[in-house]
């Protein structure tokens, strides 16, 4: 396939060669690139005409050690994150020592690296990284606040540390930032809300946490490894939706920014393999009912289990939580489907304001989700990008729009797409 596929209501208007992203955000004229891989940082695009984009500017990172694929905007103040790149594998090697004494005493002899990385199921030269961060530690995470003001020269105005592998995404507005992060005393990532209304200056208002994170106060999780955990947390109103990965999803009270509380929450797992990425309320009821929009991650997909998926849930009382409906791509949707990749859902639009859901579906590209009526959700359209640079699939990760109503796709790899969507 030489080209994009598409319904005939959505049309790209640009394509842009650029390193693959984490997340995209529109603001103005313009729109923000977190990228996946160091030494890319953060990109600022011009989209004044969404026909000829332009590189305003990249920021590069400061190690190889740390990737910052995430980023937010309100006004000037631009929020990136910073966390451990390859984290998922360099968390491995937590277990390489006991694991070595462990076959050591087996097998009567030191074991071999392949046979350490066919037991911590890694490739043989992943080895050598890993005892190299073991040996590095690594002490670089958190985020940065960047005043943005001039989009060809962004200006660091603050370095926010925080603990273990750092940052992962995150959500802000003008006064506070709602940091997903690792920190010392908890296992796996919190909610830590951060006072930013003097940029230079942060402050720590509050934590939030699932009962067991906090280990150091004597909690104990009754998961395994770091399955129960904060993916990142959205305002709305005063309260945070919050997806905490196999555990479902939170709803926490911030009526009282300094004391988070939690007042609802539905967890489908473990009958449902993927991970919970993101929670938001439609803005707007349908028929009367507070509607809820979860999407999860295809994370590690299981044959023979469904594909990363949307949910649709009835929120309207927070004692009496429930799922109304699901929205699943069928692998024969797309035609990378079972090209090396990942291909279910990883992210909505994280804004819901009127009928329309825009997802990120990895190899099944963009999928519009029409849920006017929640309990039979359908599909308005989809745009499958192309393979770029070599890749043997698309992997669409991120999608924002801006206030024209353009649709923004950044791809995992490489490259994003603008698109004009008619409905």
């Amino acid at each position: 396939m030489s080209g994009p596929l598409a319904s005939p209501n959505l049309t790209r208007l640009a394509h842009l060669d650029i390193p693959g992203g984490g997340q995209i955000v529109a603001s103005g004229h313009h729109i923000y690139v977190g990228h996946m891989k160091p030494p890319h940082g953060t990109s600022i695009v011009d989209v004044s005409d969404p026909r000829r984009p332009r590189l305003e500017c990249t920021l590069e990172v400061d190690s190889p050690y740390s990737h910052t694929h995430k980023v937010r905007v309100v006004d000037d103040i631009m929020i990136t994150n910073v966390e451990q790149d390859r984290r998922h594998l360099l968390r491995k090697g937590y277990a390489l020592s006991q694991l070595s004494t462990d076959m050591a005493g087996r097998l009567g002899r030191e074991p071999r690296v392949d046979e350490l990385a066919a037991a911590l199921n890694v490739a043989p030269s992943d080895i050598g990284d890993i005892r190299s961060f073991l040996s590095r530690g690594y002490e670089e995470g958190g985020f940065k606040v960047w005043d943005v003001s001039d989009k060809a020269r962004p200006r660091l105005l603050s370095y926010q540390r925080t603990y273990g592998v750092g940052v992962h995404r995150f959500d802000m507005d003008g006064c506070y930032a709602y940091i997903s992060t690792e920190m010392e005393g908890y296992h796996g990532n919190i909610l830590v809300i951060f006072d930013i209304s003097r940029p230079d200056r942060i402050d720590e208002v509050s934590r939030w946490w699932i009962p067991g994170q906090h280990v150091a106060a004597g909690e104990v999780p009754d998961w395994a490894g770091v399955s129960h955990r904060l993916h990142h947390a959205l305002r709305v109103g005063e309260e945070l939706w919050a997806a905490v990965w196999h555990a479902g999803f939170r709803v926490i009270d911030i009526s009282d920014l300094t004391t988070p509380k939690t007042v609802a929450g539905y967890d489908y797992h473990p009958w449902v393999v993927e991970p919970t990425h993101t929670v938001l309320p439609a803005a707007h009821r349908r028929d009367g009912r507070r509607v809820a929009v979860v999407c999860d991650e295809e994370h590690e997909h299981r044959r023979g289990q469904p594909h990363a998926g949307l949910w649709f849930f009835d929120v309207t009382d927070f004692g009496d939580v429930r799922p109304l409906s699901t929205f699943h791509v069928s692998e024969m949707d797309s035609p990378w489907a079972r090209a090396p990749g990942r291909f279910g859902m990883h992210q909505f639009r994280e804004r819901i304001d009127n009928d329309f859901v825009f997802c990120a579906w990895f190899s099944g590209g963009l999928r519009v989700v029409d849920m006017a009526d929640p309990a039979q959700p359908r599909e308005a359209g989809f745009f499958i990008p192309e393979p770029v640079k070599g890749n043997a699939s698309p992997q669409t990760n991120d999608v924002d729009l801006d206030d024209r109503g353009l649709v923004y796709l950044i791809d995992r790899n490489a490259g994003l797409d603008i698109l004009e969507f008619r409905s």
